[in-house]
């Protein structure tokens, strides 16, 4: 059986004196959700060989899928039935069709049910077509047949942006049960994107209890994701309270919370495990400790005493380093060097205090960007200063974000183009059954070939406007239209080896002395994620390749999008000025079918340059608190080193 493992955080009773739960935490969530699937798995297998049942309560959504993925490989290639096996899952919408997109059935039917031997009778999901008035009853049946098949065995939870277990929301009691209940508006904008807009995520759902959920004999949450770490934290840290029912898992006796680092990332020990126990000290944590106490104590660094590294669980820091003013003064130093005004290096000047090389000059940059946006976005400010110093730049959009254009959008250009081109009687037939297509067309229905090649020309449009703007060449805007992507839907098939191959040949055509790519990882459906990955992928075979000009070559990671790096990993951060600010807000404005209103906008219903904007700000603001010299806005990246 493949095997996974737990990272090498602190485990001792003392380091995790905060928690109120059992925490394991892994490198990945495909780690992760190995380890939860084989679990399962081993539970299956001993049930069977004592001629038992296994009764699973099942959940829905993004975090779970990998583990279905886990459990149908193991019934393909390793034989694992399922016929032993009993499964109620948590919730569904209501009211919801069980063939629509939307529906759990569909979902559960998709990631497992359609491709391993279980029984269908076996086979429990709310029923989201049911009158109104039959729901109650069919809610206490659903609690008989859990309690006759003899309670669940392992329940199987993520968790929502409000501490939702299920669909039971903040104000939900300990001892309810499965019911109908009406959704936080939270919780319907995180669902908006999936059902392509607030106005058609439903307002209901039936959904298993927390006195449901609490009578399971083990409990697995899982959660994945910086998005997820706040809650997470108020979960296994936090008092217990209604306004947060995963709070309410600290009374099971047997529950496991299954994180990946970045969901993790908030918890005492991860964030801040000198508070905890002492610590093993290197640079990295003395630098990320010392800008906590800075900005914990509103005092610059070069201001804290050694009473104030002692205060806050630091005293062997001290006594291992000698004072608080020797620490100040090399993290005061270090952060002052990821200051450059220089992105692609400054030439003729002495580079070994800079986060870029002042050799070559001009380089060769290749900005990558997951969506036709992402690259002015994130990063319009720097890619502004690199245009402006002599740099060659190429902007690489990896995916055409066709699904993020509105169906007005597409009637709009054709009406333009029709008009263009009054004779052309094919256009003016097109134009129709465009209307025709898009009059009919439900919420989250995936469009025709031909509209979706609409939707990405128009996007491919706007960012050719945005890399005029800044001045990139057009020749140097390449558009990849990744084959993961191309559904036509929100989700998306697994990246394959043609992706890997078309990033491979671009990056081998240009050779790019510096390369920058999303490191924002959050985006709701994990786009940028997986366009990173693909990255990797093909600098892993480069380097196997034997690609000598990878050798020098730097590979810097931005974000901004969806959130900020931390200012304690950010190795590089370029100052934006006013004046540069409002290009790069110009240049985001060229991007006009995401303009006023984007289809995905995630939990932040801010425009994209409104949350650029303030992230940039809030960056160069946190950098003055510290005793920086004081910006307009910054831009961060980290550095990740391939070889």
């Amino acid at each position: 059986m493949v095997q996974s493992s737990t990272l090498d955080y602190p485990y001792d009773e003392e380091s995790r004196k905060f928690e109120k739960i059992n925490t394991k935490i892994f490198e990945s969530s495909e780690e992760a959700s190995l380890l939860v699937a084989n679990e399962i798995a081993e539970l299956i297998r001993s049930r069977q060989a004592d001629g038992k049942n296994v009764v699973l309560g099942l959940a829905t959504g993004s975090t779970p899928t990998k583990v279905y993925d886990y459990l149908v490989q193991f019934h393909k290639k390793d034989g694992l039935s399922f016929k032993n096996v009993i499964t109620f899952n948590l919730d569904e919408y209501y009211p919801m069709e069980p063939d629509s997109i939307h529906s759990y059935v569909r979902f559960m039917n998709e990631h497992l049910f359609d491709h391993i031997d279980i029984k269908r009778k076996n086979i429990h999901i709310p029923d989201g077509t049911l009158d109104k008035e039959d729901v109650r009853d069919f809610c206490e049946a659903y609690e008989e047949k859990i309690n006759k098949a003899g309670g669940i065995d392992i329940q199987v939870l993520g968790i929502g942006r409000t501490g939702h277990i299920g669909f039971n929301e903040p104000g939900s009691s300990l001892k309810s049960k499965t019911r109908l209940v009406r959704l936080d508006r939270v919780t319907r904008l995180d669902a908006a994107s999936d059902f392509f807009g607030l106005e058609n995520v439903p307002s209901k759902a039936i959904t298993m209890g927390v006195g449901t959920i609490m009578a399971a004999k083990k409990i697995i949450l899982m959660a994945w994701g910086e998005g997820k770490s706040k809650i997470i934290q108020q979960s296994v840290e936090g008092e217990i309270k209604e306004s947060v029912p995963a709070t309410f898992l600290q009374h099971h006796e047997n529950c496991d919370f299954i994180l990946d680092t970045a969901a993790a990332s908030s918890l005492t020990r991860v964030q801040t495990p000198w508070l905890v126990s002492e610590c093993d000290w290197n640079d990295k944590l003395i630098k990320r400790a010392t800008l906590w106490l800075s900005e914990k104590l509103d005092k610059a660094i070069l201001k804290l005493t050694n009473e104030h590294y002692n205060e806050y669980g630091m005293g062997n820091l001290i006594a291992e380093v000698g004072s608080a003013e020797h620490i100040n003064l090399k993290v005061f130093n270090q952060l002052q060097r990821t200051i450059t005004g220089w992105p692609g290096g400054k030439p003729n000047t002495d580079d070994s205090q800079r986060p870029e090389r002042n050799t070559p000059y001009p380089k060769r940059t290749l900005i990558f960007s997951p969506h036709p946006d992402d690259d002015v976005i994130s990063m319009g400010g720097t890619l502004l200063r690199l245009v402006d110093q002599g740099h060659q730049v190429h902007v690489a959009y990896q995916t055409s974000g066709n699904i993020a254009v509105f169906d007005d959008e597409v009637i709009r250009f054709l009406d333009f183009a029709t008009d263009l081109q009054q004779e052309d009687q094919e256009l003016e037939q097109k134009l129709l059954d465009v209307r025709e297509f898009l009059k009919t067309k439900t919420p989250g229905q995936i469009d025709t070939p031909e509209i979706q090649n609409i939707k990405g020309l128009i996007r491919k449009g706007e960012a050719l406007a945005a890399c005029r703007y800044c001045g990139v060449d057009e020749k140097n805007a390449h558009f990849l239209n990744l084959p993961f992507y191309e559904t036509g839907a929100v989700r998306k098939k697994p990246h394959s080896r043609e992706d890997v191959k078309i990033t491979y040949d671009l990056l081998n055509s240009i050779k790019p002395h510096q390369i920058f790519a999303a490191g924002d990882l959050s985006d709701p459906h994990g786009t940028h994620r997986v366009c990173l990955q693909i990255i990797y992928e093909a600098l892993e075979q480069l380097v196997a390749d034997g690609a000598e000009w990878l050798d020098d070559c730097y590979v810097w990671l931005y974000r901004g999008a969806w959130q900020e790096w931390d200012i304690a990993d950010m190795e590089m951060s370029v100052p934006i000025g006013p004046m540069d600010m409002e290009r790069k807000k110009n240049a985001i404005f060229k991007h006009q079918s995401q303009k006023d209103a984007a289809m995905f906008p995630g939990n932040d219903e801010r425009e994209f340059w409104q949350r650029a904007e303030q992230r940039n700000m809030e960056t160069a603001h946190k950098y003055n608190n510290l005793g920086m010299a004081e910006y307009e806005a910054m831009e961060g990246f980290v550095r990740y080193h391939f070889k």
